[in-house]
C-alpha cells in the first residue's frame, strides 16, 4: 500500500514552516538536528534536509519535539503558507 501524500503530493506539511522557523532563530540544518538530538530525536543534518525538501515523512514524536523547540503549536507548524 502506498504511503499517503498531501493534496499537493507532499510527504509532509511542515517543510516551509520548518525552514522559516529555523532561519528565524538563526539555526543551520546541523544546529537544528543537534537541538532535536538533545531532545531525544535520532536525526542528523541529512534528515532535516530531507524533511525540508519533501523527501521524508515526519513522525509524531519529531513533530512534538519541533513544536517544543520552537514553542509553536502543531496547528501553527502545519499551517499552509
Amino acid at each position: 500500500m502506498p504511503k499517503p501524500l498531501s493534496d499537493l503530493g507532499k510527504k509532509n506539511l511542515i517543510a516551509d514552516n520548518l525552514i522559516k522557523l529555523r532561519q528565524k532563530y538563526g539555526l543551520s540544518q546541523r544546529d537544528l538536528a543537534h537541538q532535536l538530538q538533545i531532545r531525544g530525536c535520532d536525526v542528523d543534518k541529512n534528515v532535516i534536509t530531507r524533511i525540508e525538501t519533501q523527501k521524508r515523512y515526519v513522525t509524531d514524536i519529531e513533530l512534538q519535539k519541533i513544536c517544543d523547540l520552537f514553542d509553536v503549536t502543531f496547528e501553527e507548524l502545519i499551517k499552509p503558507q
